[in-house]
């Protein structure tokens, strides 16, 4: 195909992306998420068409800039930086221009100026060292062993297979396997050694030789080859001013002792045979994802604890609980250590270097029975990693932080060098138990701190709604944060939202194990681009109810939700010696008569309780605002910035039943009424029992229900806070005085690609 037909094919492609975000062709409605899979395609089956597909889309975003069209410049930014980090002889003048465009963005509003600042740094460092991108992401995501870059991450996937089919399941299954049983850790290491010499060389590097050098390599030869690659590209990426030509130099060193010097002499003079017109595609290879079948309260810690801590290297209890963050810290600089007093107890009559702790492999912790050693010394815990904010962003409910991966340090000399990049498929019912996982971790967390401080957790979701049916009119109401998500991002929408009816179309497909199935799975490519691109947050308040019965013998207990309660009037009553009387001179009718007690919502911040009494049929509170309310708010607010009343708040709806008098009779007419609250009191005040369901979940009910009260779900907290406390200086003994008196609303993060568009 001539250079221009490649232009133009690759043009239309681009411009069919920019139609479904510029919402012009009604269409193509059916086709949402296909252009951008098979924009990528194209240049993963042909590489050389890479330099193009950059320059097309850096014209594009050019135009956009300069007829200020932002709503494409985030999507065609992610379009791009996932092109240049698979693709290989990249002009560095695209470079150039790429991370001035990014530097340009920064003085636009969040999110435009977040994502591009996290864009530059990525670019700033690939155009000095070619390659860097690639490299990282492929021994991040495979796990492959290197020292100079020890990161390594992982997908959980969970279902619940209560709301998710098994033909569903299955079909996610055999899709995954089938991927990753062609990506053995030896083809991840041909691959990066691969695409760093002809990231690096160019055209001077012969790309089928060097496949084939490497496919007739043995295991030890190529790994071998390649810690000397990963070597010479991290330690120029480490430098301060990284030189393009001494990364080139390096490579060819290494290009050189796996071909000889008379085929790197061949290279660089054009001696190519015919093959190498087109150069051999190197695939990115899919990240490495573990499907679960959630079936079990504590399965998302269970795993997040083993991925920290491999199986076979856990001498632990079956039970988990008693792990500790000493038990994954293999120098044990946070641990205290007892050893057997033999001192006078005077700290001059200690030998030098008594203060040290032993090493775990030495002879003497290892044979040495209950033993004790100096003395217990102030240790400096910083005041946030005591209020537990490592996970959590500013204030707010719907923010997003622009944070890149949270991989900095929440201790000192403790990195964070996993993350876990939870995946959950379903419905709102399936967020709902994901809030109660959150919630349950980071209540964990004050008790046993041991991932907090080595785990960056990062939550994705993607919506799998129920085949609809002809008599499933009310299945939308099962998806109302995934249209959230999408009124937020649009992104989002082209390319998550959209991948429900593919799911479906997959599930559909009668089972096969042949090879051919997996030539372009595009549910597991989206996965991918997903996981890969969506780094910003948009964060969600989560909201705790107590719940009082009408038998006085039960306690009351406590759960949360994240997107919606529903409260019924059940047709049962209390029995007479029961909770109170039905009061005097209250008419029968339908529903019951409540007593509501809220703080209403107020942009000046101020406190005003309301009191009302009114007989209703039943009650919605939401969590999320409707398809016509803003979704967008303040791009930024400060970490010690109070939650904005008008963000934070539940959607109340009541359906209040008024009577009415005629000469008929009386008669009783039906009116929904609505306000916005963040907390919340409601009690029966006749006989009447209610019914309450969670986050639309059935198995989330409780029944016989004469009070309840609702309000912001805080972060929790422990006694062992009240005793670091006591570590802390004066000033940060108040700082956190005062911060308790105020507690921090307990956010759950879903990543999206660019938080909430203004």
């Amino acid at each position: 195909m001539e250079s221009s037909d490649v232009e133009l094919d690759l043009e239309r492609s681009v411009q069919a992306v920019l139609r479904e975000l510029s919402a012009q062709a009604p269409a193509l409605q059916s086709n949402q998420g296909m252009w951008r899979w098979s924009l990528h395609k194209k240049v993963e089956r042909d590489p050389s068409k890479s330099p193009a597909l950059v320059h097309i889309l850096l014209r594009e975003l050019e135009k956009a800039e300069s007829e200020d069209l932002r709503h494409v410049i985030i999507p065609l930014l992610h379009t791009l930086m996932y092109v240049l980090t698979k693709a290989t002889g990249i002009a560095e003048e695209l470079y150039r221009r790429t991370y001035a465009f990014c530097m340009r963005l920064l003085t636009l509003p969040a999110p435009y100026c977040t994502v591009a600042l996290d864009c530059a740094v990525r670019l700033k460092t690939e155009t000095a060292v070619p390659g860097t991108l690639y490299q990282r992401l492929v021994i991040a995501e495979q796990n492959l062993p290197s020292e100079l870059y020890p990161y390594q991450e992982r997908v959980f996937l969970f279902v619940d297979p209560e709301l998710v089919s098994p033909s569903v399941c299955s079909a996610l299954l055999l899709e995954i396997q089938a991927a990753q049983e062609q990506q053995t850790p030896e083809a991840c290491m041909r691959h990066v050694v691969s695409h760093a010499l002809q990231a690096a060389l160019g055209e001077a590097c012969h790309a089928g030789a060097l496949q084939r050098k490497l496919q007739a390599s043995p295991r030890h030869a190529l790994e071998r080859i390649f810690h000397a690659v990963v070597a010479a590209v991290e330690q120029m990426a480490s430098e301060p001013s990284p030189s393009r030509e001494g990364h080139l130099e390096r490579l060819e060193e290494i290009y050189c002792s796996l071909l000889g010097p008379a085929a790197a002499a061949r290279g660089r003079c054009g001696g190519h045979d015919a093959l190498q017109d087109r150069p051999p595609s190197i695939p990115l290879p899919s990240p490495y994802i573990t499907f679960h079948l959630w079936t079990d309260e504590e399965q998302l810690w269970k795993e997040l604890v083993l991925f920290l801590r491999p199986r076979s290297q856990m001498r632990l209890s079956a039970d988990l609980e008693a792990l500790d963050l000493q038990g994954l810290l293999p120098d044990r600089e946070l641990a205290r250590v007892s050893v057997l007093s033999t001192d006078s107890g005077i700290e001059r009559d200690l030998p030098l270097g008594a203060d040290e702790l032993l090493t775990p492999s030495s002879p003497e912790m290892e044979h040495g029975g209950l033993q004790r050693k100096g003395g217990m010394k102030k240790r400096a815990w910083p005041l946030d990693l005591l209020m537990l904010g490592g996970w959590d962003g500013p204030p707010g409910l719907h923010r997003r932080t622009g944070r890149p991966d949270g991989d900095g340090e929440l201790l000192p000399g403790v990195s964070r060098l996993h993350t876990a990049r939870v995946l959950v498929l379903g419905d709102d019912r399936m967020l709902g138990r994901l809030a109660q996982a959150y919630h349950s971790l980071r209540k964990r967390e004050t008790q046993k701190f041991c991932l907090t401080p080595r785990l960056s957790l990062q939550l994705y979701y993607i919506p799998v709604l129920a085949a609809k049916k002809p008599a499933a009119s009310r299945q939308p109401e099962l998806g109302e944060l995934a249209a959230f998500l999408g009124r937020a991002d649009p992104w989002y929408q082209n390319t998550v939202n959209t991948l429900c009816p593919a799911i479906h179309k997959l599930a559909e497909m009668p089972p096969s194990l042949g090879s051919s199935r997996t030539v372009d799975p595009f549910i597991l490519d989206v996965i991918t681009y997903y996981v890969r691109m969506g780094t910003q947050p948009i964060y969600f308040q989560i909201y705790t109810v107590k719940i009082f019965f009408g038998d006085l013998s039960q306690d009351p207990p406590e759960d949360i939700f994240l997107t919606e309660l529903t409260v019924k009037i059940q047709d049962s009553k209390l029995p007479k010696d029961g909770f109170s009387p039905r009061r005097k001179g209250v008419a029968e009718g339908p529903g019951a008569e409540l007593s509501i007690c809220y703080q209403k919502a107020l942009l000046s911040h101020r406190a005003q309780e309301v009191t009302v009494s009114l007989r209703a049929t039943g009650l919605v509170l939401k969590a999320l605002p409707g398809s016509d309310t803003e979704v967008s708010g303040p791009t930024h607010c400060p970490p010690t910035a109070a939650p904005l009343p008008d963000h934070t708040c539940l959607n109340v709806s009541v359906t209040e039943v008024v009577k009415t008098s005629n000469l008929a009779g009386r008669s009783f007419s039906v009116v929904t009424n609505t306000f916005r609250t963040a907390n919340i009191r409601i009690q029966s005040q006749d006989q009447r029992l209610l019914t309450l369901l969670l986050d639309k979940d059935s198995r989330r009910t409780f029944r016989d229900v004469v009070r309840f009260e609702v309000a912001p779900c805080p972060e929790p907290c422990s006694g062992t806070q009240k005793s670091k406390a006591l570590w802390l200086s004066s000033h940060q003994q108040k700082e956190m005085e005062r911060t308790r008196a105020m507690p921090k609303p307990l956010l759950m993060p879903i990543n999206t690609f660019s938080g909430i568009v203004q």
